[in-house]
């Protein structure tokens, strides 16, 4: 989409006080993130340790991995061929080969183009059981449609791991520069962990649903429970109805079904302050003229569109008032809440939710809300590619 250039919102304010311009980007270091690790193990607390660059998150992810002494248990969507995904290969291929049990859950559709057959050779014959969901089978082809996109990592069952990141170049500064992805992930500990086994394990196993959800704390939802097909959406959806100051959403494909877009909505009509965080350069231009479609619809209703300049913004995070927040592989589109496999951290905790808060607005920081008369004046070949992205939305 050529010719539309929102304008950059100076005037902005972080609801407790900053401005603009002294928004700082939240900083943890991997020296604080040990001192963490060990309290965290040693008092047996439910607590999330939050990584934004791919590169501090492997280093964390592969050093336990090295360390692993029993069992390590992974899944993700992608894990590519590439030079972050051999690292990977070739750390689980050493502990394997070691005596470690090694698991590795990998989707079919998402590993299509990615990964190759040198690096199952490398896991397999170091005795990784590498396990594929969702093969194509001409038999049963709607089946290959139906995608895992969640990713966890868990060793030892005393560290686990969880939310956006695949395993690929993209998210490593280290691999391509300052273009690397924006994306969030968690580091996990207590009870936490026995929970990201559990789900593993059910998972692994061909079991789909999840335990019901408790009402507080710090737990796992996927999109299945006993009593809820779409889980993830009916839960974002009580949320968005019972918020009171805030929703702040960061996503990377935005194409909610009509329920979930008229409660954000309603929310902003009552005085909830909503936005929403999405790429100005996305990696899936249909989903971007989808997106687009439906924000006039939004802006006249309250909601603040905002799109992050820098480089593709991969994270999905969900913020409502001071005391809810959720971060993990669902993105607001049809395919997370009606069709794929997603996993997701559901937090209550207020210092949790204010830490994602302060990653929300350093994201803004880098960022351009669009203006609504501005919008509407974009090129009338930029709305025939929203029309035909919205028709195909529930396909994305």
């Amino acid at each position: 989409m050529t010719g539309y250039r929102p304008q950059i919102d100076q005037d902005w304010r972080h609801p407790d006080g900053p401005t603009r311009n002294s928004a700082a980007a939240p900083q943890q270091t991997l020296g604080q993130r040990e001192h963490w690790t060990a309290y965290a193990r040693e008092q047996q607390t439910p607590a999330l340790w939050f990584f934004t660059e791919g590169d501090d998150l492997y280093e964390a992810m592969l050093s336990e991995i090295r360390a692993s002494t029993q069992t390590v248990s992974m899944e993700s969507y992608i894990f590519a061929s590439d030079e972050i995904g051999w690292r990977f290969a070739v750390a689980l291929g050493e502990r394997a080969a070691a005596g470690v049990e090694v698991r590795l859950h990998l989707d079919a559709a998402g590993a299509l183009g990615r990964w190759s057959a040198s690096l199952q050779r490398h896991l397999r014959d170091r005795g990784v059981d590498v396990r594929w969901f969702q093969r194509w089978s001409w038999r049963h082809p709607l089946r290959y449609n139906r995608r895992s996109h969640r990713k966890l990592l868990i060793v030892d069952r005393h560290a686990a791991f969880g939310g956006g990141f695949n395993i690929h170049r993209e998210s490593s500064m280290a691999a391509i520069g300052v273009s690397r992805w924006r994306d969030t992930h968690a580091e996990l500990s207590g009870p936490l962990v026995d929970e990201a086994t559990q789900s593993f394990d059910a998972f692994w196993r061909g079991r789909r649903q999840s335990p019901p959800i408790r009402s507080s704390g710090t737990q796992f939802v996927s999109n299945e429970t006993r009593k809820c097909r779409h889980r993830i959406r009916c839960l974002y959806g009580e949320v968005f109805d019972a918020a009171r100051q805030r929703i702040y959403v960061t996503t990377p494909y935005f194409v909610p079904d009509l329920s979930t877009l008229r409660r954000l909505v309603a929310a902003a009509r009552r005085g909830v302050d909503v936005r929403v965080l999405v790429p100005l350069h996305s990696d899936v231009p249909v989903t971007q003229w989808a997106a687009r479609a439906i924000y006039a619809a939004l802006m006249s209703a309250g909601v603040h569109i905002h799109e992050y300049l820098p480089r593709m913004l991969h994270a999905k995070t969900v913020v409502v008032d001071s005391d809810w927040a959720a971060l993990g592989t669902a993105n607001l589109d049809y395919r997370s809440f009606f069709v794929n496999y997603e996993l997701i951290l559901m937090t209550t905790s207020p210092a949790d939710c204010e830490q994602l808060v302060g990653h929300f607005f350093h994201d803004l920081s880098e960022s351009r809300r669009l203006d609504a008369a501005t919008f509407a004046a974009r090129p009338w070949t930029n709305k025939l590619l929203e029309v035909a992205g919205h028709a195909l939305r529930r396909w994305l």
